[in-house]
């Protein structure tokens, strides 16, 4: 089979690669859609992100879905021929962290498409691919394998979301990126009463207003723009910050009311932060890595229509024209998710 694989930066190529078949407990999926997200795009551009590097060539891509073609022994969740989102996590259930019920904090992990150990997992950017049978995920008849390939960005979006607390009500403010909007879906669901999204690009802030964003506001061409939120101390009660741009972090803090919650999604490695703001204004700061339950949960929201991820989508583009799709994917002033097809 055929595979998109990154060698070294700007050296991404089609290979072919082993096409494994299922052994007990694992079923093997034809893939239909990927979606190219910004860890993929590091790696395109530079060979890996913080201290991460490739070390050999490795097939990119997490966020797809398709078709089971075949299972091995003993499994009976799925059939050949079904629909699914494939979950790129594997955690590995005996680790410490999965015990205590984290399994995003895996000391184990296998994810799919990563490069954080060696040998690096292969990722999910190829014709087939065989896991186990727990990741593969079947979706609703009424969802198209391209809305299934959003469901790990979503799920990433749902535990944040669990990591900010109630939204019932609240004022949420959210610094945009592909992920960035996703949180505007979430804040939705979650019933929040006003969601205000800056960017520092006008095409983001077009789909923000699609997906039902109160403001989209441009920081860039308007930095007067938040004043109104600046009230007493602030007014927002939540911030998704998901650019991991310091200065969106350090203005988004002017804003944020006494005993508001910040969740940082965004990767923008080492920041200063106005700690003397923090604490002054009692600002709880939480991270967020990743997802557990949060995969199954956004495969059923989706599949029963509560959330519709259709706006984020872009662009697809077939796997052959690979470097086209990632070069699009990498300018954020035409495109938000794009997908490839296989």
């Amino acid at each position: 089979m055929r595979a998109v694989v990154i060698h070294a930066p700007k050296d991404l190529r089609i290979d072919s690669y082993p096409d494994a078949e299922p052994g007990p407990g694992e079923v093997r999926v034809k893939i239909a859609n990927g979606g190219i997200c910004g860890s993929d795009l590091h790696y395109y551009h530079h060979g890996g992100f913080g201290v991460v590097r490739i070390q050999q060539p490795m097939a990119l891509g997490h966020e797809i879905a398709g078709v089971v073609a075949a299972v091995g022994d003993g499994v009976t969740s799925v059939k050949a021929g079904t629909r699914v989102a494939v979950n790129p996590s594997k955690p590995c259930g005996a680790c410490l962290h999965c015990q205590e019920g984290m399994r995003n904090q895996c000391l184990d992990m296998r994810f799919l498409g990563s490069a954080m150990r060696f040998p690096h997992v292969q990722g999910g950017f190829r014709e087939f691919i065989t896991v186990d049978a727990t990741q593969a995920v079947p979706i609703s008849d009424k969802l198209s394998l391209a809305e299934a390939a959003v469901a790990e960005p979503l799920a990433v979006c749902l535990h944040a979301g669990k990591q900010a607390g109630p939204l019932l009500g609240k004022r949420v403010l959210i610094t945009a990126a592909p992920d960035g909007a996703l949180m505007i879906l979430v804040s939705r669901f979650g019933g929040a009463s006003e969601i205000v999204v800056t960017d520092v690009a006008d095409a983001p802030l077009v789909v923000a207003k699609k997906l039902g964003a109160t403001h989209a506001i441009n920081v860039a061409s308007n930095a007067a723009a938040l004043d109104p939120w600046r009230t007493g101390k602030g007014v927002f009660d939540t911030l998704f910050e998901a650019s991991g741009n310091q200065a969106a972090l350090r203005t988004a803090l002017d804003v944020l009311r006494p005993g508001a919650t910040l969740v940082q999604l965004g990767l923008g490695g080492e920041m200063t932060l106005p700690i003397n703001t923090i604490v002054a204004k009692e600002l709880q700061l939480r991270g967020t890595f990743r997802f557990d339950p949060e995969f199954e949960l956004a495969v059923r929201l989706m599949g029963d229509g509560l959330i519709d991820v259709k706006p984020l989508i872009t662009a697809t583009m077939p796997f052959e024209n690979a470097v086209a799709a990632f070069e699009l994917a990498s300018d954020r002033s035409q495109s938000m998710k794009v997908q490839l097809t296989f």
